[in-house]
């Protein structure tokens, strides 16, 4: 596949060119089925077998307790900032977040609008360069639940151990960094996660939660909006994106024969110590998030002081060179080279040569 270039996009991200290849070669016809998955019911004895397989996998991957529902919804993270707050919010207990960047002021935005809502701890006034300490996090004893980003992507900053909430649920969007990483899943009460990062392609949402707390919301709620839909009907309410749980399902295939997410971990945290070590080796380049606290997924940094004319000479050589999508997010500037699970050392070793080249053309 040499027309193939190395894909730093934060998202939808690069996925595994094997999966590519095995979704190519069953676009038409699916074990023999007759039909792409794409044509099939999502009520058939075909399409049960995709959606069974691929919660199982998930399941083992991730070590999500036998308890815990696993859904696949549509609508993305957006979606669920509204959807949580909606199911879980008990009323007249708070609902708190800790606020780090632009996903969690979006879910701010949303929780207002249905709950009580309290900042329990912020590093804005920083500009988010990094996540707030242990003692900086102040948590109402009463709240409906504490929200949390777990990784970052337009400042680039990644929760390396999460708070303690003691006996209040605790939810977290990974949309970017799930299954990068062993978690104990059992520290949360619900997680949720786009899959246009880690998980597949974009179009489904994976939803893990203790079901229990989707008795919390009235039944007078818009049905598709209540959680107990979905894990009554195993994620069939309606049509599910059937495609993309498909996809999800090769995906976790890929994961398994990869050694897992133990090995994916370490290829990650590799690959991030060696773009992170390219920028901390010289004063031309420059990373602005706390080092405790940068993301492996997400690496951002600047040229010479934000030299933008340069940054932007940056970003256009190096997609003539065959890498695409390392510029930074609108709101930040300067370069973002995003590398979840699928990413290959090939094209991040490019990466870092190709930072080296430009400095010493540019130095």
């Amino acid at each position: 596949m040499l027309d193939r270039i190395f894909n730093f996009s934060a998202g939808p991200g690069a996925l595994p060119l094997p999966v590519l290849e095995q979704a190519r070669d069953e676009l038409v016809n699916f074990g023999d089925s007759g039909m792409s998955v794409m044509e099939m019911s999502h009520r058939s004895q075909d399409f049960t077998g995709i959606i069974e397989k691929t919660e199982a996998g998930l399941r083992e991957l991730m070590g999500i307790p036998d308890d815990y529902a696993v859904l696949f919804l549509q609508g993305g993270a957006s979606l669920q900032f509204a959807m949580v707050p909606m199911n879980l919010y008990l009323q007249g207990n708070p609902v708190d977040v800790i606020h780090t960047g632009v996903w969690t002021k979006k879910a701010i935005a949303e929780v207002d609008k249905v709950a009580a809502c309290r900042i329990a701890a912020s590093t804005e006034a920083e500009n988010f360069a990094r996540l707030p300490r242990p003692d900086e996090i102040k948590l109402d004893e009463n709240a409906s639940y504490v929200h949390l980003c777990s990784n970052n992507t337009i400042v680039g900053t990644q929760w390396r151990t999460f708070p303690n909430t003691g006996e209040i649920p605790l939810v977290a969007d990974m949309s970017s960094d799930i299954l990068s990483r062993q978690i104990d899943v059992s520290q949360f009460s619900l997680i949720f996660a786009g899959a246009q990062k880690n998980i597949g392609p974009s179009g489904v949402t994976i939803v893990i939660m203790r079901p229990e707390l989707a008795e919390r919301a009235p039944k007078t709620y818009p049905t598709m909006l209540q959680y107990r839909t979905h894990v009554n009907t195993q994620s069939r309410f309606n049509t599910p994106p059937t495609f993309g749980v498909y996809m999800i399902s090769l995906v976790m295939d890929w994961l398994e024969a990869e050694g897992g997410v133990p090995a994916i971990e370490q290829r990650n945290e590799a690959q991030a110590n060696l773009l992170y070590n390219a920028i901390d080796d010289t004063d031309f380049y420059a990373c602005p998030v706390a080092e405790k606290d940068r993301s492996r997924m997400n690496v951002v940094f600047r040229i010479r002081d934000g030299d933008e004319a340069l940054e932007k000479r940056f970003v256009e050589e190096s997609a003539a060179a065959g890498m695409s999508n390392l510029k930074g997010h609108r709101s930040m500037g300067g370069i973002r080279a995003s590398i979840y699970n699928a990413q290959t050392d090939e094209a991040v070793n490019t990466l870092a040569d190709f930072m080296k080249d430009f400095e010493a053309r540019n130095g």
